[in-house]
């Protein structure tokens, strides 16, 4: 079976992010750093200077690259989170914004390198698929006003 882990591209906060995010997440750690060898005097990495970060969240495996300016973070990729319990969601969330991440709405935020992440609960994900049509759409309606998603706010919604 191949290996399949998600490869992210920072221009020169690779190992600073691996760090950051290693320090949120429980049985996290980083497995190794690469440095870039001479490329030539065209190159525009220094030699010695961190290529690659490998490092896992949780047990799942990451790589955080140095590509340089031209490579940009946006919405249309994100690493969710599912959470137990409001207190293991609030506890994500308030470490990504006191890092100096941006709030956004529905359960996402983008942290102070740009990368998207959704910190949802699990039961958001069981109540908008819920077979019921009435209690999936009043749980979607709910969401959709809040920007940190609030399990009881949620249950409420859906028991009205």
């Amino acid at each position: 079976m191949p290996q399949i882990n998600t490869f992210l591209t920072f221009n020169n906060q690779a190992e600073e992010a691996a760090r950051f995010y290693t320090s949120i997440f429980p049985n996290s750690k980083i497995t190794r750093v690469s440095h870039f060898p001479d490329l030539g005097p065209q190159s525009p990495f220094k030699v010695g200077s961190v290529m690659t970060v490998d490092f896992t969240l949780d047990g799942r495996e990451f790589t955080a690259l140095n590509g340089g300016p031209q490579f940009k973070f946006t919405q249309a990729f994100s690493i969710s989170v599912l959470c137990d319990t409001q207190q293991q969601l609030d506890e994500y969330w308030d470490k990504f914004v006191a890092a100096g991440g941006t709030p956004v709405a529905c359960g996402w935020l983008t942290d102070h390198f740009g990368v998207s992440w959704q910190i949802d609960p699990k039961i958001l994900i069981e109540m908008t698929t819920d077979r019921d049509p009435v209690k999936a759409g009043k749980a979607m309606r709910a969401m959709m006003t809040m920007v940190k998603i609030d399990i009881e706010q949620l249950k409420r919604a859906v028991a009205q």
